[in-house]
């Protein structure tokens, strides 16, 4: 999908070479249409041998029986090495205990931060606490003055809200995942948190549609904070101009305590092998192709995506860049999702739900009571091949 689709055929050369009766062809789709086209190629009985995949999609895809067991190839391979990748990513593959597929690279969710406005505010690096943070928010916003703001928070996005809610340690679903748990009391208090960044000036309530530019208006101080990914990592060094490249920097999550890192999202992109494939032994020696060390330091060479393998962070390559470190150190405290089929219907409705309550077209308890609603109502089929005995549990 999307800059790797482009950039992978480089890499099939010399899997070739070394495997003079396989050929490969290499289909690039954007990321915008991959998750409706692999489940129209599932439907139409033409699944790619191998595909990338976002690892939320994992449980739907194997809720279909769309993908191929992964365990047998795994106690077989000397490639790839579960000890070697980071512990939350790997367990994003596994669904009840079975292997769907090989982390191919990681994604996480930290601050991007202006330092030398933070500095400038008093602080000389981001703070570790939710307290501390907050405090340094306003005092970013108070010294950036009237019609700025501290912090970036797109409102068509998720992640935030549910990185707080997972901070807290809430539990976003119940009862074996067939009910939403959103009026919960922990997930209240960061949904709290998160409405507070809105409520008292901190962030922009209309979002993305305040921002021209994110990278202009980051340069310019409109914002000083924003929560997003390793892709920004190149847009940052391309876009922002050259007098602003020693004044902004990354760093893990605060903590809702302090003194540790807080938790954030584990997410990235795998590679899993059709269970309708007729070439499987061809396709797992690819995927441990792509797998492999080496080849994972060439594929951050040519698209910037962070590895997936923990070894290669070791290299100079990564290892000396002060920003990919606030990553290194953010991957050791991740979490996933809940593993379910449903998920990515789930998801939209807590932003939708989430914006309503910035834009206060709704109160926070209303939005929650609707999100709970609707998300039960997503889970109806799941509560049924179930057996509904959450609900039995609760009449009783």
């Amino acid at each position: 999908m999307g800059s790797e689709g482009e950039m992978a055929a480089r890499l099939i050369p010399e899997f070739e070479q070394q495997h003079p009766g396989i050929r490969v062809r290499v289909q690039s789709i954007p990321w915008s249409a991959a998750h409706e086209k692999l489940l129209t190629a599932y439907v139409g009985e033409v699944m790619p041998d191998v595909f990338q995949a976002g690892n939320t999609w994992l449980p739907e895809l194997a809720a279909l029986g769309a993908l191929e067991p992964l365990d047998n190839y795994l106690r077989e391979t000397a490639t790839i090495e579960p000890g070697d990748y980071f512990a939350g990513i790997w367990d994003t593959n596994v669904i009840d205990r079975t292997l769907y597929g090989v982390p191919w690279y990681v994604d996480t969710r930290v601050l991007f931060y202006r330092a030398d406005l933070l500095h400038r505010a008093g602080y000389a690096q981001s703070p570790r606490s939710w307290e501390q943070w907050l405090q340094a928010l306003h005092a970013v916003k108070a010294a950036a003055g009237a019609g700025r703001y501290a912090m970036l928070v797109p409102l068509r996005e998720w992640q935030v809200p549910v990185i707080f809610a997972l901070q807290r340690d809430a539990e976003l679903l119940r009862d074996g995942d067939r009910y939403g748990n959103f009026r919960s009391g922990r997930f209240r208090q960061a949904f709290d948190f998160y409405l507070g960044l809105f409520r008292d000036g901190l962030a922009a309530a209309g979002g993305e549609t305040q921002v021209a530019n994110l990278y202009q208006d980051f340069a310019d101080g409109f914002f000083s904070y924003y929560i997003t990914g390793p892709w920004n990592l190149g847009e940052f060094s391309r876009r922002l101009p050259a007098a602003l490249q020693d004044d902004w920097a990354t760093a893990p999550m605060p903590s809702v305590e302090g003194g540790d890192i807080g938790v954030s999202l584990a997410g990235g992109a795998s590679l899993a092998l059709s269970s309708r494939s007729r070439r499987k032994a061809a396709a797992w020696q690819l995927i441990e192709y792509l797998c492999a060390a080496r080849v994972q330091t060439e594929l951050y060479r040519l698209t910037g995506d962070l590895p997936a393998r923990r070894t290669v962070w070791d290299e100079e390559l990564l290892a000396g860049n002060p920003r990919i470190a606030a990553f290194r150190a953010q991957l050791q405290k991740v979490r996933s999702t809940p593993r379910i089929p449903e998920w990515e219907q789930i998801a939209q409705k807590i932003s939708e739900y989430a914006e309503a309550a910035v834009r206060q077209t709704m109160s926070a308890d209303q939005a929650l009571v609707a999100l709970d609603g609707d998300v039960d109502r997503i889970l109806e089929k799941r509560r049924y091949l179930l057996g509904d005995h959450g609900h039995n549990r609760i009449l009783q």
